[in-house]
């Protein structure tokens, strides 16, 4: 099994991201960590995972400032960065310092799973051993050009899926397209294109509120609430 940390600073999408991780098979979660410091200890602290899924944006440091004291204190756990941070500076900071993926807010499912089965395939192609000739080489960095799950549909801002999203990994219930718009600030029509879309990929579940007369309600919540 490949042991697994997943650190994010919000506590219910590090609960997400874990279940996530959870129905990949091989790969197993050993805990949640939910800021740098929490990181680093659990990092180093038994039993030690194999590779962390982690979120730049924390509360005492960044995750890039993670990876880089790991490496410092030799710590050589593999990271995949697991964020909202899209700048290319940043992106490309991640490389420098040895990120093997980088998977971007919002992500469905299929997202992590494609990211967490080429890291299983660099891990099976590594476990051989020996020399490689040119051809096993391109085979092990091939080994991490897994498919991206498919962007945003055209007319579409990241941002505001992202908002989303985040609205309902943080309710604690169904929301309304109507509460939605309220605490993103866009209007209800929006609220309700980007929950659908949501719903479509998977991501938000739609259940049914019926009241005295009318038609019902739509309500959604996250799907891996459950």
């Amino acid at each position: 099994m490949i042991e697994v940390l997943v650190v994010d600073d919000d506590t219910r999408v590090a609960r997400v991201n874990a279940a996530y991780v959870g129905k990949v098979p091989g790969f197993h979660v050993v805990g949640e960590a939910h800021s740098a410091l929490e990181a680093l200890r659990a990092v180093e602290s038994p039993p030690r995972p194999d590779l962390v899924l982690l979120d730049h944006y924390l509360p005492d440091r960044t995750g890039l400032e993670v990876v880089r004291e790991m490496r410092r204190r030799g710590l050589q756990a593999d990271v995949i960065m697991v964020t909202a941070a899209r700048d290319v500076s940043t992106v490309q900071a991640a490389m420098r310092q040895g990120a093997l993926q980088y998977l971007v807010k919002p992500f469905a499912f299929a997202g992590l799973r494609a990211k967490l089965e080429a890291y299983a395939q660099l891990r099976r192609t590594l476990d051989g051993g020996g020399e490689a000739e040119q051809a096993e080489v391109d085979r092990i960095f091939g080994a991490l050009s897994a498919p991206s799950e498919p962007g945003l549909p055209k007319g579409h801002s990241p941002a505001t899926a992202e908002s989303a999203r985040q609205c309902l990994l943080k309710a604690d219930g169904p929301l309304s397209a109507q509460e939605i718009a309220e605490r993103t600030g866009v209007s209800r029509q929006t609220a309700q294109r980007y929950l659908k879309l949501l719903e479509r990929t998977g991501r938000a579940r739609l259940t049914l509120k019926y009241g005295e007369a009318g038609r019902p309600e739509h309500r959604y919540e996250w799907a891996a609430r459950a």
